[in-house]
């Protein structure tokens, strides 16, 4: 998989890694009984983000390289800004900012 200029493979360890923010130091995933809700959003709205953004970041990497169509871009754009807001209106809905979705991937970050 390539992340801008970086080329990264993903195995187990990486995802472990990046859901860093959401985990506790032994890397179990923090669900607390009074936030469940809250909890679980996050984490299943992180990985939602996370994934967006390795979407945005192919769909540039796409137009640069001009196998894309004047229509394609635009649709990619549309639907790109949608699922973003998509996403921060989930959030949003139980109480999360967008920061709260940023997850850690290592060398390259944090995802937000």
């Amino acid at each position: 998989m390539m992340i801008g200029d970086t080329e990264m493979k993903l195995g187990p360890d990486d995802i472990a890694r990046a859901l860093g923010a959401l985990t506790d130091p032994a890397g179990r995933v923090r669900i607390e009984p009074e936030t469940v809700e809250q909890d679980l959003a996050r984490l299943v709205l992180a990985l939602m983000e996370f994934l967006r953004q390795l979407m945005e970041t192919q769909a540039i990497r796409r137009m640069e390289n001009g196998t894309l169509s004047t229509d394609q871009e635009e649709a990619l754009g549309r639907t790109l800004m949608r699922s973003e807001a998509a996403i921060h209106d989930m959030a949003a809905r139980f109480g999360l900012a967008p920061g709260d979705l940023s997850i850690g991937l290592g060398p390259l970050g944090r995802s937000i």
